[in-house]
């Protein structure tokens, strides 16, 4: 069964077929619910994400699709170094768990998308400066007139188990103390999701993987990443280690373990939009929302 993953809630049709018709673009920003972001905050209040009107607009326009009854929504973004921001304007690592289905679909494709214009302000071929085209789809540049399209890099994440069901969690070396998450990596060139799964779980732990199964997909737009999901068990449980580059520590837990070390704090868990506490909660079971309500890091 597939993870019902918190950022691919998406009820948004992307529409396509607009992205070209400049007129109706500007018809359907006339009366659009528009998102405002600030670098990558979003403007919002305690109810949610804060809906601006078109005359109040600033920065680049982007297009975004159309809601289940026709309403269009876009995003206006604009560029800042700025660090410290007021109440009103929170990431999305904040904000996601509290969206409904239509508003998360918006805003990870709102931050996915002025995160790639903000890095791909020049042409890659011949340097020179690029614009906004197709609605904020594709940025074409001034001088060669060559096309770039957004990217987005593809990383397995992984939940290791043995042959009792325990499941083994890694803490990085750049996390602080009790820091805890599964195991995950970027999809090198030329391999398969299937690949990398072990060969990530081999460089991290020395784990041998000999089953695994497809769990789900979720955007991950810290900046451009989709995280496809795995269970994987091995079958050297016993000797495993971490791997003292990038693996700092690594711990096996019954449910019991869990429950007991995130209900003490010496251990934390990763923020509830994540994939990694999607997959560990699925497999403690159905009483992982109240039984697992410790403090997680990263919210």
């Amino acid at each position: 069964m597939l993870l019902n993953l918190p950022l691919s809630r998406s009820k948004l049709d992307r529409a396509a077929h607009l992205r070209s018709d400049s007129a109706s673009l500007d018809e359907l920003f006339s009366k659009a619910k528009i998102i405002s972001m600030v670098a990558d905050r979003f403007e919002c209040s305690q109810s949610g994400l804060t809906f601006i009107p078109p005359e109040l607009a600033k920065g680049e326009r982007y297009f975004l699709g159309l809601s289940s009854s026709g309403e269009p929504y876009f995003v206006v973004h604009q560029v800042s170094d700025q660090k410290e921001f007021g109440e009103n304007f929170q990431s999305l690592r904040t904000l996601g768990a509290h969206l409904n289905d239509l508003e998360i679909g918006a805003a990870v494709h709102s931050l996915a998308l002025s995160q790639w214009h903000q890095s791909h302000m020049r042409c890659s071929k011949c340097g020179e400066e690029t614009k906004s085209i197709l609605g904020g789809s594709v940025r074409k540049c001034l001088v060669c007139s060559a096309e770039h399209h957004p990217r987005t890099d593809p990383a397995i994440i992984v939940l290791v188990k043995d042959s009792n069901d325990r499941i083994l969690l890694g803490r990085q070396k750049v996390w602080p103390e009790k820091r805890f998450s599964t195991f995950a990596g970027f999809v090198e060139p030329g391999e398969s999701f299937e690949s990398c799964v072990i060969r990530e779980v081999a460089e991290e732990c020395g784990g041998i993987v000999t089953e695994m199964k497809y769990l789900g997909s979720q955007p991950w737009p810290f900046p451009a990443s989709v995280m496809i999901a795995y269970e994987a068990v091995i079958l050297n449980s016993d000797s495993v280690v971490a791997d003292g580059q990038e693996i700092e520590e690594i711990v096996w837990l019954t449910r019991e373990d869990l429950k007991s070390k995130c209900k003490s704090g010496e251990l934390l868990l990763p923020p509830i939009i994540s994939v990694a506490r999607a997959m560990i909660n699925a497999w403690y079971g159905p009483a992982a929302e109240s039984e697992l309500s410790g403090q997680s890091w990263r919210n």
